[in-house]
């Protein structure tokens, strides 16, 4: 059974106070590898500009679970795009960094912590993936705002979520100052409509696909796009979704990336498009 996130706290919002034990909760920590590769080719992709620019190129994977395989990953995916980039994986289950100890190596560590990044400097990239998924909606805000207040200028903040082997993938990515954009990848062939990408929102927008809000409306503009491409789909699942992309584009929606992402089954759309409503 996953826990109640205890209350967590950070400049602006009401809760417990900060300690020096870490913050947050332990989680159920299962995951798999190659589970994070579609938020770990976006990062290595659109987004390495933030880490080749890093004064110091210090990472994040913070919540990486029962096992560190993910944390693995990212180090050898990153260290293509900078080779002394530095990767520390944080977990708040002691026994899960004793488990990790021995894959330390140049570059790669690991801590036991939580929200707080018991790091030392600022780092240009945090990922939490499946982590908030496992607090609740009004933890959001104050534990965004507590890892936004730790990162390197130009730093990113990734809150993400995906099944169980990363074919469903759906994160946020904020700066210091506020959430920028939804990112959706999906693997072609794992899904009857674009909507059922649904499942795996971020906790921030979980329980806000509903009539009304405007995540609900992209939701239903995907589906809407995807079934009017019809015609397109005996050229395979790929045309498709780019054919979907682009109408939703031409729709209106401000969607910041192009053809070359779309192929990857990617689509990335301004936050304040999909914000929750108050």
């Amino acid at each position: 059974m996953v826990q109640k996130a205890e209350r967590v706290s950070g400049p602006g919002t009401t809760g417990r106070k900060l300690t020096g034990r870490p913050v947050g909760n332990v989680t159920r920590g299962t995951t798999n590898p190659n589970r994070m590769r579609r938020v770990d080719r976006w990062l290595a992709g659109p987004q390495a500009w933030r880490l080749r620019r890093a004064a110091d190129p210090l990472v994040v994977d913070l919540g990486y679970g029962a096992t560190p395989a993910t944390s693995v990953e990212l180090f050898e995916r990153l260290s293509a795009v900078r080779p002394d980039v530095r990767v520390c994986g944080i977990e708040i289950e002691p026994e899960r960094v004793r488990a990790a100890l021995p894959l330390q190596r140049p570059g790669l560590s690991f801590h036991v912590g939580g929200f707080e990044l018991p790091v030392p400097g600022r780092p240009a990239l945090v990922r939490a993936f499946n982590v908030l998924r496992q607090y609740e909606e009004a933890d959001v805000a104050g534990i965004w705002r507590l890892v936004q207040g730790r990162l390197a200028p130009g730093g990113l903040f990734i809150d993400g979520t995906c099944d169980e082997i990363g074919r469903r993938v759906t994160w946020v990515a904020l700066d210091a100052e506020r959430p920028l954009s939804l990112s959706m990848s999906v693997r072609f062939g794992s899904f009857d409509l674009p909507s059922d990408v649904a499942e795996r929102l971020p906790k921030a927008l979980i329980h806000r696909n509903v009539p009304g809000e405007p995540i609900h409306a992209l939701m239903q503009a995907m589906d809407k796009a995807w079934l009017e491409c019809a015609p397109l789909a005996s050229f395979g699942n790929r045309q498709r979704w780019q054919a979907m992309c682009r109408a939703l584009r031409d729709a209106g929606w401000p969607v910041q990336d192009g053809p070359g992402r779309w192929r990857l089954g990617e689509l990335t759309v301004d936050w304040e498009a999909v914000a929750p409503l108050p």
